[in-house]
């Protein structure tokens, strides 16, 4: 294989781990707001939940254009992380307002996260789609913003915030590496 066929090899491979996990990353997003609003839609806090869901489906509306521009393969786990996404957050507003905004944060925290990293790694190829980049920066900063709000409305007031806090992580640090692969 000479240079440049390893090179395009390289990226493209990246591209589709990239497209795969965050088009994952978004469903799961979007299913836990939907399990939100299906607890908390009607109380105080809906609105708000709802304008969070609403980023959420624009960012997964994205990035399913973009599994079909590229013709990336989505995760073989679309259907567990549906039922996934929508029982984490239908299972945290269960335990009220507070909890709902715990497993916010811990979500976004993570994504955050993750952004980034993708981020800085698209930043050192000098081939990298700058388009991209652009996208994945502004979900960034969305997320963050998500994340923030959640703070705003009491998710450190959650019962065992921390505990559930870390179990949030590290679900979904452990959901981002599966669907990098499968």
């Amino acid at each position: 294989m000479n240079n440049n066929i390893r090179k395009i090899y390289r990226t493209s491979a990246k591209l589709d781990k990239i497209i795969r996990v965050d088009h994952a990353g978004e469903l799961g997003a979007d299913r836990i707001y939907a399990g939100q609003m299906a607890i908390l839609g009607k109380t105080k806090s809906g609105p708000t939940i709802q304008h969070m869901w609403d980023e959420e489906k624009v960012h997964k509306a994205k990035m399913e254009a973009l599994i079909n521009k590229y013709r990336v393969r989505p995760t073989m786990l679309t259907p567990l992380w549906n039922t996934a996404g929508f029982m984490l957050g239908a299972g945290s507003a269960l335990f009220g307002e507070k909890a709902a905004m715990a497993c916010t944060t811990a979500v976004e925290s993570v994504i955050v996260e993750h952004y980034n990293d993708q981020i800085r790694e698209l930043l050192e190829d000098p081939s990298a789609d700058k388009t991209l980049i652009d996208i994945l920066q502004k979900f960034r900063d969305d997320e963050q913003t998500h994340h923030d709000t959640a703070i705003q409305h009491g998710a450190e007031q959650a019962p065992f915030y921390k505990l559930m806090s870390e179990m949030v992580k590290f679900g979904c640090k452990t959901a981002i590496k599966i669907s990098e692969k499968i």
